[in-house]
């Protein structure tokens, strides 16, 4: 494997192998981060309108030089936008703040939020008709979801034909969501791994320590290696520049099956995932 290989989604649209994530980072860290992503090799770049920094990345790519079919661009639809009609709508303003005429991904961030929960199932598909409208009308290359649940992904395989290509949810080494990562590989999901690396207490991990030193590797890259040899797309982020290029400095060493299988069944160090049946946005 290498930078610039991709997955191929369900509708024949190619997106490259590794993501940069822009959550929580803003204002001149995100230009900045942005132009050293792009130099680094880095050509998957993911963000969303609740992030705040669409605008910020749009005038930074910009700024990169690179031409724009070089890059694949992911937003996400906010909870606030759901809704056939709202879509159409959330679209265009993203478009417009990311300075492009289309999105290669467009995401529906949240199944379930509260301002939907009394009438759910009838809400998400029109949100869902929504984005069909925006796939087919070019406005993005491919749609998908993130943090579904399988009963979220089966009201709408259940009740239209188009499917969704990604489900992003939170994967790392000690959090896996099994159910949801059996019903997406067996539907042809590609499942995108958000915080990879965690968070500050899977450092602590004694097993991805030992592994560290095994491989002569980071713990870092060790999460992000194992997150692709099992399948998955991570989206590491940082806003420090050799931390940048060390999340994708992953493609000299391999994992070995026994080493996979163990980062697998690990403790969580961190927080559960967050129910999105229950969340309070």
């Amino acid at each position: 494997m290498k930078i610039t290989d991709c997955y191929t989604l369900s509708n024949g649209v190619k997106i490259p192998i590794v993501g940069f994530g822009t959550w929580q980072i803003q204002n001149k860290d995100i230009m900045n981060s942005i132009v050293a992503a792009i130099d680094c090799g880095y050509r998957h770049i993911d963000t969303a309108y609740i992030y705040g920094n669409e605008e910020e990345i749009g005038l930074a790519i910009k700024k990169s030089g690179i031409e724009r079919k070089k890059l694949f661009i992911t937003s996400k639809l906010w909870n606030t936008d759901h809704s056939y009609s709202k879509v159409l709508a959330a679209v265009d303003r993203s478009l417009k703040l990311l300075k492009t005429d289309y999105l290669d991904l467009y995401l529906i961030h949240w199944p379930n939020p509260k301002e939907i929960r009394d009438n759910f199932e009838s809400a998400i598909m029109s949100t869902w008709e929504g984005m069909g409208n925006i796939y087919k009308n070019g406005k993005v290359r491919a749609i998908g979801v993130s943090n579904f649940m399988p009963h979220h992904l089966s009201i709408i395989i259940n009740n239209s034909s188009i499917h969704p290509t990604i489900n992003q949810i939170r994967l790392f080494p000690g959090s896996q969501q099994f159910d949801t990562i059996k019903f997406c590989q067996e539907k042809n999901i590609l499942l995108e791994g958000y915080s990879p690396l965690g968070s500050g207490k899977i450092f602590e991990s004694k097993e991805l320590l030992l592994l560290s030193k095994k491989y002569n590797k980071t713990i870092s890259q060790i999460c992000v290696r194992w997150s692709l040899q099992m399948g998955f797309l991570p989206i590491p982020k940082s806003k420090t520049p050799s931390r940048i290029m060390e999340n994708i400095d992953i493609f000299d060493f391999e994992l070995e099956k026994e080493d996979v299988k163990k980062l697998k069944g690990i403790k969580n160090y961190c927080l559960p995932n967050p129910n999105p049946d229950r969340v309070h946005f």
